[in-house]
């Protein structure tokens, strides 16, 4: 459009895409880990693994947010349940909510489990915290499984919201699209699936969990498959849409750090090295371990590159053109003025 300006944000930068990742990541750790446990395998150490490890992320992601904030005192009102009612327009209150409840039910859903494992109860200072919890453990099954879905509906409120914080955005064509959420969500549920690979693989290494670890292995090559038809759509919706769209096509696409990080190291590699492990399998761990690395890269790359593809569309030096077009034209001379033909009524 003539007379529009376009500039990329400066204000969420790679800080936000790491909160935005570890959020993600850390909310379907806890959907995956705790549906695993209860309606596919029983697997304690997988959900201690999982709960454990998105309770650190979550916490590193959300200092991260808190750091980025201008007003450190803020936290105090989005901290509060009751902010759901007084502003249900405000995705970052939903978000932390669900964030905070999801921590605090996956970490109590793990405790009978840690303390029957005795890595966790014979641990300094960590035994003795578990000690006060023991009461936790004696729960019967049906309350520890409701506590289990407690986690599993937050940890889907935490993926949702991490593409739904940015779909708020109208101002930034890239991010304000239906195509947002559905990405973020794919790419949080692929990156989980890539981390407990690595736990399985690396840290439990049980031979009885073969079967798990395939079933993982043939989620994630699906989800791949979604991520990067969804990526064409992505392709086509900034190649061919507004024109800020179509300015942020020309950041992305001419970029190497996205087609060949991303797309190609983050994505199409992995795919391959999994779809091959599916399908006529491997001798070692080691590609499966490289391409779940390479999936946990990609999920990154992802969100690092829509914060520096963001783009507004400004209309001020349209504005600052027309003023300086009025200032450059003469002001009218009496003469002018006298010549101009008196309308009936004018007095």
């Amino acid at each position: 459009m003539e007379g529009m300006f376009y500039s990329t944000q400066d204000v969420w930068t790679w800080w936000i895409a790491i909160y935005l990742f570890l959020g993600g990541l850390g909310g379907a750790l806890v959907v995956i880990s705790c549906l695993t446990n209860m309606y596919i395998k029983p697997h304690k150490d997988l959900v201690i693994w999982a709960n454990l490890s998105s309770f650190a992320m979550l916490s590193v992601g959300s200092l991260m947010l808190f750091i980025h904030l201008l007003d450190y005192w803020a936290v105090i009102h989005v901290l509060n349940p009751m902010i759901l009612v007084t502003k249900p327009d405000a995705w970052i209150a939903w978000g932390t909510q669900f964030i905070v409840w999801m921590m605090v039910w996956s970490i109590v859903y793990s405790l009978p489990y840690m303390l029957k494992t005795d890595f966790w109860t014979k641990m300094p200072v960590v035994g003795t915290i578990l000690g006060w919890f023991a009461w936790v453990g004696k729960f019967p099954p049906f309350l520890h499984n409701l506590i289990g879905w407690l986690a599993i509906i937050n940890g889907i409120g935490t993926v949702l919201y991490t593409g739904l914080l940015l779909q708020s955005f109208p101002a930034v064509a890239l991010w304000h699209n239906p195509g947002v959420p559905l990405l973020f969500i794919i790419s949080a549920f692929s990156t989980a699936m890539a981390f407990l690979l690595l736990v399985l693989y690396l840290a439990i290494k049980q031979e009885e969990d073969h079967e798990l670890r395939v079933f993982y292995e043939r989620t994630d090559v699906i989800l791949i498959g979604i991520e990067l038809l969804i990526i064409f759509v992505f392709f086509h919706f900034t190649t061919y849409g507004l024109e800020s769209a179509r300015h942020t096509a020309a950041i992305l696409w001419d970029d190497m750090g996205w087609i060949v990080g991303f797309i190609g190291f983050g994505l199409i590699v992995p795919f391959l090295i999994e779809f091959r492990g599916i399908t006529k399998g491997w001798n070692s761990a080691a590609p499966v371990v490289l391409a779940a690395v390479l999936v946990l890269g990609g999920g990154y790359l992802l969100r690092h590159y829509f914060m520096y593809a963001g783009t507004y569309e400004r209309p001020y030096p349209a504005v600052n053109s027309l003023m300086q077009h009025s200032q450059a034209e003469p002001a009218p001379t009496v003469e002018k003025v006298a010549a101009v033909p008196k309308q009936k009524g004018d007095s």
